[in-house]
């Protein structure tokens, strides 16, 4: 963890008014996976991307169980700004555990379940998106690296599995419509 605070208190050198702002609204772009579940809501909408938002909506959920239902309780750790008490935060406390971002991993699972969709045109900008929510949980001092590294890890599967399981679902409907 000592390493991890000093990667961290190092990022601290690059605040800036400016900067601090962009990073707080980076963050909440990703609070409670808000704008990944509006971008599923808006795909589901229009039957040309409504697989689209099925797959995402997957993705989302399947992130959702193992981030902060099974891994988030189940390694119970605390966040940086809890170890550095004299770390002044620019967002509200957090109040669940830090291992893994939830943030990244949403947003990892999202651009994964975007890129499995076919969605050219959104998964490429997603990613930016993903890689800058990831950055603005370090800059902020509310994840350590490694909780970042294992969200985004933990996205990448989501994502996979939750596409997965909603094609295989979507394959499996469609046999049975084809067998009626």
């Amino acid at each position: 963890m000592g390493m991890e605070i000093q990667i961290l208190d190092w990022l601290q050198k690059l605040h800036t008014p400016v900067l601090d702002k962009i990073m707080c609204l980076i963050t909440r772009l990703g609070d409670a996976g808000i704008l990944w579940i509006l971008l599923a809501a808006v795909l589901l909408l229009i039957p040309k991307t409504r697989k689209s938002g099925f797959i995402l909506a997957g993705a989302l959920v399947v992130d959702a169980l193992l981030c902060n239902v099974i891994l988030k309780p189940l390694v119970a750790r605390i966040r940086p700004y809890d170890v550095n008490t004299a770390v002044q935060l620019l967002v509200s406390k957090p109040v669940d555990y830090s291992f893994p971002s939830g943030h990244t991993a949403a947003s990892f699972a999202s651009v994964v379940a975007l890129f499995m969709a076919g969605e050219r045109k959104l998964w490429k900008p997603a990613l930016v998106l993903a890689v800058l929510i990831a950055f603005s949980r370090l800059y902020l001092y509310v994840h350590y690296p490694t909780d970042v590294l294992g969200g985004l890890i933990l996205g990448l599967i989501a994502g996979y599995l939750g596409s997965r399981l909603v094609l295989w679902l979507m394959a499996k409907r469609e046999n049975c419509r084809a067998a009626a």
